[in-house]
């Protein structure tokens, strides 16, 4: 359990501490409620460019990176469809370094023609390297198109297409950062050695005085309907060294009951050595020299994705047919009560390695602030271990049907 304490600055900024002593170091991380999802659909790729463009500078500091390594530490950042995240890991005794330099970009980044220009051909440098050139590297544009046909996931996080971030102005840019880049939008995370008054006191020192920001507008995302017939494409893909397929079904979103049932059937097929498929379709039958299976996890519904490379000689139809087969054996007979125990003390091992990480404990709270708050990340273990063999077997049949699925084949060209 992560014990934290959470002070509202008068701007809207949540600032959540959670006291650590056992390590020198402290963690900072800092969410935006904006992701993909945000985008326009013609003008996607933002929130990642934003990314990149936090890290251009902003009103008192050129080089965001130069003072936090000569105060010992180290930043990063990534994107998703529902949020952004900016995080930095430095000695407790250098905290507002980190502070200093978060405040800085979220009171006034610099948002010009030079730092977008630069930015621009970083991302879509990007873009093409990893989605054009890499083997499979276009998959999410595929499966997230066959998946959606109206809600903002149908695009990845990256952009649509690059000619979106090319054709960025100035103007479209700064709007995008004066709305969602605001302490309203934000939580604020500190973990580590500090006391909670002090670290409270320093988050009102360096963003107390940061403008609230315009009004967040009501987001109501389309409704995906309901999918009635199975989808399928078959790409060609010159840059595929292997044939691959991915089979995906539409699941609930993170905050549904029937979400943790779905995700545990990821480790009932892939998790470990010991797991379904790789026991029966890679060592006993050798139909594939890869697999895996895991959750989107996304705020709305999302997707479970089962993704492979079959053997040499075994066609994707054959190692679809035979992942339908084991979904077929997972529908049919309920798990058996020593499998499922293993997955939950598994699991229960992984949430105790991850609360040893104040970077980890930082980041999910940041995360669980902006889902439904930061509580939710102590109460979420329990409804894990209270799943049941017929939940995962109820869940198996509502969810992994043929006309609830995508199937995507990649082919050499």
């Amino acid at each position: 359990m992560v014990l934290f304490k959470r002070k509202i600055l008068n701007n809207g900024l949540r600032v959540l501490v959670h006291e650590d002593y056992s390590t020198p170091l402290a963690a900072i991380n800092v969410a935006f409620d904006v992701g993909s999802r945000d985008e326009h659909p013609e003008k996607t790729g933002f929130a990642h460019l934003f990314e990149h463009l936090m890290f251009a500078g902003s009103l008192h500091v050129e080089d965001y990176d130069e003072p936090l390594q000569k105060a010992g530490g180290d930043n990063n950042a990534y994107t998703t469809n529902d949020y952004t995240t900016f995080y930095e890991s430095l000695p407790a005794q250098n905290i507002e370094t980190a502070l200093w330099l978060e405040s800085d970009r979220m009171l006034s980044l610099n948002v010009n023609k030079k730092s977008l220009e630069v930015q621009r051909k970083v991302v879509v440098e990007e873009f093409k390297e990893t989605c054009l050139s890499e083997p499979y590297g276009d998959v999410w544009h595929h499966l997230s198109a066959l998946m959606y046909e109206v809600h903002p996931y149908r695009w990845p996080v990256i952009g649509l297409v690059p000619v979106h971030i090319e054709k960025a102005t100035l103007a479209d840019v700064r709007q995008f950062y004066q709305q969602w880049y605001t302490p309203r939008n934000a939580v604020l995370s500190i973990c580590g050695p500090v006391p909670a008054e002090e670290a409270f006191l320093l988050a009102e020192k360096w963003f107390g005085e940061i403008p609230a920001g315009p009004e967040l507008p009501v987001r109501v995302y389309p409704k995906e309907p309901e999918q009635t017939a199975h989808r399928q494409k078959v790409v060609h893909a010159p840059n595929a060294p292997v044939p691959a397929v991915f089979l995906a079904f539409r699941m609930p979103g993170r905050l549904d009951p029937n979400f943790y049932p779905i995700d545990t059937i990821t480790d009932v097929l892939a998790e470990g050595r010991s797991s379904r498929l790789y026991q029966r379709l890679m060592k006993e039958q050798q139909l594939f020299s890869q697999i895996d299976a895991y959750v989107t996890a996304t705020t709305d519904p999302g997707m479970l994705v089962i993704e492979g490379r079959p053997s040499e000689g075994v066609s994707p139809e054959a190692a679809l047919a035979a992942i339908w087969k084991e979904l077929e054996d997972l529908k049919a007979v309920p798990l058996a009560a020593r499998e499922l125990e293993k997955i939950k003390k598994r699991f229960e091992s992984s949430i105790v390695y991850s609360e040893v990480s104040i970077m980890n404990k930082a980041q999910n709270l940041g995360l669980f602030e902006l889902l439904c708050g930061a509580e939710y990340m102590n109460e979420e273990v329990g409804f894990y271990l209270a799943i049941t063999p017929q939940d995962v077997q109820k869940a198996a049949q509502t969810y992994l049907r043929p006309e609830n699925a995508v199937s995507l084949i990649y082919l050499p060209a």
